[in-house]
């Protein structure tokens, strides 16, 4: 999915300058519930973290955490702790919290979700909750908005030096790791998860050197670059984006849409689609004669994820905690993809 756009999204203005300051009057700092595994981090601080907007100093452990970032909830509670506010990206979980996160919360009490609207954070709602730390690391926020927040709380922003909702997962860990005092933590779960990719890629030698494409169809045929998460996903387990497509996508975007005309750049090795529903999709995809045609799918080379799953969630999720998630169910689909027989058949996952 897009949002990395399911659509294109608008940036709205803020609250008045009359009505921040109020809120920001309001501002306490009562500690959240959290795991009794959490433990302190309190001698790690101060801590000081670089991003898009300059840099940010947290000068004590964050309690009451709020993530503006659709995913950093993730690596929060892989950390250890319990956001007190969450941002819901898609899946309606309790909590924005999805089925591959949800026993990371213990006994605290669940996240106060607060919408995305597609038109900023919710200044409001935001500063209601206290917060002394407020995480925007898989996100987009413009300068206007990270002044907005700074103005209640240590606010820390994506990176600089990947597009917006570009930031890889393993850049998002260790640096929410940072900001919770929690380094050698983040560092030791990032490393984890890489072992689970290599395994899994040494395990299936026919993926690598083979060419895959990721995308949706919206606004046509709608494919993701080496800056998004899913494509990166893909490299990690030993394919490649195509040369041809890797241009025509460039490395200021995470995505394009790409004209009939150029249908030919999905005959690639295996194309992963990542749709509403996959029963609904896959014939309006097979009815484009163009399409249809391609080798990739006359040749059953196809892999449909259906969004509105918990695997489908998890896939666009792309985070420390919901990829374990992932790999267990797209690698026997990838594996089913490439085997070399037309007849075997890509199987959904049942979750």
């Amino acid at each position: 999915m897009l949002r990395p756009p399911r659509a294109a999204r608008l940036i709205a203005a803020f609250v008045s300058l009359l009505l921040t300051t109020a809120l920001a009057s309001a501002c306490g700092s009562d500690e959240a519930d959290t795991p009794a595994a959490a433990g302190a981090a309190g001698g790690a601080f101060p801590v000081t973290i670089a991003h898009k907007y300059g840099q940010t100093t947290i000068k004590a452990e964050p309690k009451r955490i709020v993530t503006v970032g659709l995913t950093d909830q993730d690596a929060v509670l892989a950390l250890g702790k319990v956001p007190v506010g969450t941002t819901e990206w898609f899946g309606e979980y309790p909590g924005a919290i999805g089925p591959w996160a949800k026993d990371k919360v213990g006994g605290a009490s669940l996240p106060t979700v607060l919408k995305d609207t597609g038109t900023g954070p919710q200044v409001e709602k935001i500063a209601a909750l206290r917060p002394d730390l407020i995480l925007a690391v898989y996100g987009g926020l413009t300068d206007k908005q990270y002044q907005s927040l700074s103005k209640f709380a240590p606010v820390v922003a994506q990176p600089k030096q990947y597009v917006d909702y570009g930031v890889p997962w393993q850049e998002q860990t260790k640096m929410i790791g940072k900001a919770l005092g929690k380094d050698a933590e983040a560092g030791k779960l990032v490393t984890a998860l890489e072992q689970k990719f290599a395994k899994a890629r040494a395990d299936n030698p026919e993926f690598d050197g083979k060419t895959a494409v990721t995308g949706t169809p919206y606004e046509g045929h709608f494919v993701y670059g080496r800056q998004d998460l899913r494509t990166r996903t893909l490299a990690l387990l030993g394919f490649s984006l195509p040369e041809d497509l890797d241009k025509v996508v460039g490395t200021k975007e995470f995505g394009v849409s790409i004209s009939k005309e150029r249908t030919d750049l999905l005959d690639q090795d295996v194309i992963v689609w990542t749709v509403a529903e996959v029963a609904k999709e896959m014939p309006k995809l097979h009815a484009d004669k163009l399409y249809a045609d391609l080798n990739v799918v006359k040749q059953g080379r196809e892999v449909y994820v259906g969004e509105n799953t918990p695997y489908g969630v998890a896939y666009s999720f792309q985070s420390v905690l919901s990829l374990p998630f992932v790999i267990d169910r797209l690698v026997p689909q990838l594996k089913a993809a490439v085997d070399g027989n037309p007849a075997t058949k890509v199987e959904q996952p049942a979750s």
